[in-house]
């Protein structure tokens, strides 16, 4: 693929192997066709999609109440909180708010093309333009290298924030270049300056962004940024004597893509989670998609046969507890709000690559009667939607939900009682080490479902915050061992770091075994065996046992506790050698059976953050069984069940 100072496809990736080197210059079809939906003036493709009435009519409806109101707005006082107060999401909102209404007046103004409609266009526009900056204050580095705490105008970064700021105008001017060069002429050439002065240049000059992964493996970051460059490079890059900059930029961004697509593990996986999949993996789908369009098919990921690509759209429904609940490791939620993900962009990708699982999976999330995308998903998304016939027709019908997954990059299990169901129990176990992406000191964890509703949980992130991402990241008590369903070892949680890792993983019938000792600097531990499989006998259970080589204590005094852990959502009624939970949504409750010997005890964490407590509610608790004095235990989970059909 390209250099990154040519038009011709440098860095030897999947991509690079499956074209060659090949000049975009001349494969690049014109910027006002490079982008997948039609222009406004094409009244008769909007008319097929004003027939999505309960997106178009809601959208509409939205943005004809917004007419006259003010605009968000972004301040300086709030960017700054970052650095005082660690909050960074008074200015986001505000930042998000604007260009989810600036989404609603351009499909508003498609639609309708009345003047009041393309005069919020323009403002929405005019106000993206004068914004200080299109990064987020939480990613801006002008502190770090200018000691300022706003923007510093000459010296812009590129980030996520950038990226949409300009694929979002770039979409925009796609649809209604035509009816902003007649209502609000120059608007358009603003728009270009602005690209360029904010993105274009200072992506081509500095080479040093780390999110390219030069020095690391690439996340999310790196195709999230890449496919909006791409997007405003098809279309914003169409002035006179630009054809060589507009091919050299896509160039550049499909090179460091390609690190990406090459860093993509065989089966698909990502170790970030499944939320970060719709902003990583899809993204670079989605960039595929693109450059194949904007290439008349010459350059066509898809039929490439990369088998990273295939793999990694079943990734999404492989993580599927049940209806919304997912397997949430890392950063993830456990119940991701459905309206937020681009269900289309799935569906799409999932049958150009030919998984019938997948597009059914994105399928049956398309309800009738209800809108077929949201503003919430970006611009580009909602227009590529309610662009999609087949999307917008979609018939919903059940979703995969594979009896067994084993994800080998991961080192992560999923085993339910029978596949196509959500009913009875499901598990989900991990191996991994403590050193990924949005990481978590979670190594041998572990996610029990009833019904498809977690009883047995992984807590998943409150809101971001300046510490989330910094040298305290592990203050906070979700990110610790000591907050999932993992053993404490004398006192002393895992530690973070990809060298504290799992060891002799294997993947067995309905679960995994492996060895968590290597993820706790704890003297004298020598191992400690974590067996957790789905039994799904006759009466399926859970079981967890546990067997590990500790040194006997010596340094004097009371040898510190070593417990093993669960995170439970519901209510919890402790018994002698057991408990009784009550599982959210009204799933089935379970019980969980350990030796009667075994002291236990509860603590509740009350969740004050909005992001947990839409999840789970207003607490969790953690269930600690007391082992200083044993060297194994095996603990069970099971339905609670009073006459054998409850147990089916």
């Amino acid at each position: 693929m390209p250099t990154e100072s040519t038009a011709s496809l440098s860095f030897p990736g999947p991509l690079a192997a499956a074209f060659g080197p090949i000049d975009l210059t001349a494969l690049l079809v014109p910027a006002d066709r490079a982008l997948p939906v039609p222009p406004a003036t094409d009244r008769a493709a909007w008319a097929a999609i004003a027939a999505d009435r309960p997106t178009i009519d809601r959208i509409v409806a939205a943005a004809e109440k917004e007419h006259g109101t003010p605009w968000p707005q972004t301040l300086a006082s709030d960017a700054a909180r970052y650095h005082r107060d660690g909050d960074r999401s008074a200015w986001e909102d505000a930042a998000f708010s604007r260009q989810r209404r600036l989404s609603r007046a351009v499909v508003a103004a498609a639609v309708t093309l009345d003047d009041a409609r393309i005069d919020d266009v323009a403002d929405g526009i005019a106000l993206l333009c004068e914004q200080s900056s299109w990064c987020w204050p939480a990613h801006d580095d002008a502190f770090a290298r200018h000691g300022s705490v706003v923007p510093v105008a000459d010296d812009p970064f590129v980030d996520l924030g950038a990226g949409e700021a300009v694929a979002q105008l770039a979409w925009a001017d796609q649809v209604l270049g035509d009816a902003l060069d007649e209502r609000f002429p120059g608007l358009r050439a603003r728009i270009r300056f602005e690209a360029s002065r904010r993105v274009f240049t200072p992506f081509l000059t500095r080479r040093d962004w780390w999110w390219i992964g030069h020095e690391r493996t690439p996340i999310n970051w790196n195709a999230w940024i890449h496919a909006n460059v791409l997007a405003a490079a098809l279309r914003l890059l169409d002035g006179p004597g630009e054809a060589e900059l507009r091919a050299r930029t896509v160039a550049t961004a499909a090179t460091d893509l390609d690190r990406f697509v090459a860093a993509l593990p065989a089966d698909g996986a990502i170790d970030e989670g499944y939320g970060y999949w719709w902003e990583g993996a899809l993204r670079a789908l989605e960039a595929l998609d693109l450059l194949t369009f904007a290439t008349d098919g010459k350059v066509d990921a898809y039929a490439a046969g990369i088998p990273a690509l295939r793999a990694t759209v079943a990734y999404p429904h492989s993580m599927q507890l049940g209806d919304e609940w997912f397997v949430n490791v890392a950063d993830g939620r456990a119940k991701p709000p459905s309206g937020l993900l681009p269900w289309s962009a799935l569906h799409r990708a999932a049958r150009r690559l030919g998984d019938s699982d997948a597009a059914a999976f994105a399928a049956s999330h398309r309800l009738p009667g209800t809108p077929s995308a949201t503003e919430e998903q970006g611009l580009g998304r909602l227009l590529r939607a309610i662009a999609d016939e087949h999307w917008v027709t979609a018939t919903p019908g059940e979703p995969p939900l594979p009896r067994d997954v084993w994800l080998p990059s991961v080192e992560l299990a999923v085993a339910r009682e029978t596949g196509g169901t959500a009913r009875g129990l499901t598990l989900a176990a991990k191996g991994g080490h403590n050193g990924e992406s949005h990481n978590h000191n979670d190594v041998g964890s572990f996610i029990v479902a009833v019904d498809g509703v977690p009883v047995v949980v992984d807590a998943g992130r409150p809101t971001y915050t300046a510490q989330t991402f910094g040298p305290h990241r592990y203050d906070i008590w979700t990110m610790q061992s000591s907050w999932h369903s993992v053993p404490e070892v004398r006192g002393v949680p895992q530690s973070a770091g990809s060298e504290f890792a799992a060891g002799h993983v294997r993947p067995e019938d309905g679960g995994i075994a492996l060895d968590l000792a290597g993820a706790y600097d704890v003297p004298g531990l020598r191992s400690w065996h974590r067996r957790v499989r789905l039994d799904r006998g006759t009466v399926a259970r859970v079981h967890i046992d546990d067997a590990w080589d500790l040194d006997p204590w010596t340094a004097g005094g009371a040898e510190p506790e070593t417990t093993v852990r669960m995170l439970v959502a519901g209510e919890v009624r402790l018994s002698h050698g057991g408990a009784h939970i009550i599982p959210l949504e009204g799933a089935r409750p379970v019980v969980v059976r350990w030796p009667a010997e075994v002291e236990a005890r509860t603590t509740e964490v009350e969740l004050d953050d909005a992001l947990l407590a839409d999840v789970w509610g207003t607490r969790l608790t953690r269930l600690d069984l007391v082992v200083t004095d044993l060297r194994a235990l095996s603990v069970t989970v099971e339905l609670f069940v009073t006459t054998p059909e409850e147990s089916r």
